[in-house]
């Protein structure tokens, strides 16, 4: 028969238009392409398939042809004529004639927004801030009726200010409560790979659906990590800015003295110290820092201030030769 529908959607064969269209709205919702930036081309495959089974299950001569002669005729393995409404015993087994049916499967996004319609539009659904969005008032109205989707789990993601400048991958070991087959808990162990994208900040949410500790005969909630900054001994993240202090003593700020910072990635930067830094005052190069998270090929700037030592005491002496040194100079 190739492809089982009735699997995909997780429903009886004898499942009706309602039984139907939760299995499908769950489903869809918890594999739609812009729900999973994680997995994305994973959950494209599983939302087109998902899709592509109610779009068959939900319309009654599809169904039967399916049923009869299973995916192979409804994509034109073969011609069929559709069948009578009603199967008999003598129909069961046999092979109508052949005309010209044909299904031909649709856009899954398409098929999405009509289901759902301007109620529950993708802008809603699928907005940049999802924890806030339409996603949570949607599932919520699909499962009314049945189990209600606990919210979700939500665990901290420590990252260091090097991971969210350059990108990086991690992976967590999780381990949760799943009925077996008999409804008795069981603990499974799985590894989540997250994908550090460059200039994600504190509070950003990856979410996995789905993969909390489920209750027999419940919905499992998703489980979602959010993003945190692990403090930085150097750098200090404002927005994309990166703030530096540079300490300057009393004689290097009204001398002058090169400096080197060394970057996020690496790189080493030099300021040459030619004119006299006066206490609170900034230095600021563009392009050097954080990377924009929506364009990674931007960045905010670098800023850094300089906190001026002032000597604790001074000698007679040294009164007297800083007073001949700075005598008639500009302020």
């Amino acid at each position: 028969m190739g492809v089982d529908y009735y699997n995909v959607l997780k429903v009886r064969r004898d499942a009706g238009d309602e039984d139907l269209k939760k299995a499908y709205k769950r489903l869809a919702m918890k594999w739609h392409p812009d729900k999973n930036l994680v997995n994305h081309k994973e959950a494209e495959a599983k939302f087109k398939l998902v899709s592509e089974a109610y779009d068959v299950l939900s319309d009654p001569q599809r169904r039967q042809i399916y049923d009869l002669y299973g995916e192979e005729a409804l994509k034109g393995a073969y011609d069929v004529t559709p069948p009578p409404p009603a199967r008999s015993a003598s129909s069961v087994g046999s092979r109508p004639d052949s005309s010209s049916f044909r299904y031909n499967s649709r856009d899954p996004d398409e098929f999405f927004a009509d289901l759902f319609g301007d109620r529950l539009s993708r802008d809603r659904l699928f907005g940049e801030k999802r924890h806030n969005s339409g996603i949570e008032r949607a599932e919520k109205s699909m499962e009314a009726g049945g189990s209600k989707k606990p919210p979700p789990v939500e665990s901290k993601l420590t990252c260091s200010l090097e991971e969210l400048y350059k990108g990086a991958r991690k992976k967590m070991r999780i381990s949760r409560i799943v009925p077996d087959e008999f409804g008795n808990p069981k603990t499974v162990q799985e590894t989540l790979k997250i994908d550090i994208l460059p200039g994600w900040k504190k509070g950003t949410k990856i979410t996995f659906p789905e993969k909390g500790n489920q209750e027999p005969g419940a919905i499992p909630p998703d489980l979602t990590f959010v993003v945190d900054e692990k403090p930085h001994p150097v750098f200090k993240r404002e927005g994309n800015d990166l703030l530096v202090v540079q300490t300057l003593s009393l004689l290097e700020a009204l001398t002058g003295k090169t400096h080197s910072i060394t970057t996020l990635d690496g790189r080493v930067i030099d300021l040459h110290g030619t004119d006299i830094v006066r206490p609170g005052s900034e230095v600021v190069i563009p392009n050097e820092g954080m990377p924009n998270s929506k364009d990674p090929t931007t960045k905010g700037d670098l800023r850094v201030s300089f906190n001026i030592k002032f000597p604790l005491r001074l000698s007679e002496n040294q009164r007297s030769h800083l007073t001949m040194a700075l005598e008639g100079a500009e302020c």
